[in-house]
């Protein structure tokens, strides 16, 4: 995915670089009328201007910020996956797959959830 070259270009481990291009990938063919987007030097998926979903990387792991509100409604799921959370994020570990699955379920609940909404966050 193109958009996010500079973003992953900054990244200097080729693993973990390849698997972050890999789930911006996925979001982008999954749900492709989401708007991507890099605000605060994230990577992150809009709709109708609205967040839906935004990425993050350290040393350690990939961070997911699907809001606090989508967080705490799938926590249990999340959880169940393995996944390290904070009220605001959860963190997949460079090791650990990637739920997808779990991740369709977030995007899609966000999506619905915030049509009509006309802030950016909720």
């Amino acid at each position: 995915m193109e958009f996010f070259n500079e973003f992953l270009n900054k990244m200097e481990n080729k693993e973990q670089r390849e698997k972050m291009h890999k789930l911006l990938t996925w979001v982008n063919k999954e749900f492709p009328n989401l708007e991507p987007k890099i605000a605060w030097n994230q990577p992150m998926f809009t709709s109708e201007g609205t967040f839906i979903i935004g990425f993050s990387y350290s040393k350690k792991h990939i961070a997911i910020s699907p809001e606090k509100f989508t967080l705490d409604k799938f926590r249990e799921e999340i959880e169940n996956a393995n996944y390290d959370a904070t009220s605001m994020i959860f963190r997949i570990t460079w090791d650990q797959e990637i739920n997808f699955e779990l991740l369709r379920k977030m995007i899609e609940f966000n999506i619905v959830d915030k049509r009509g909404y006309t802030k950016f966050w909720r």
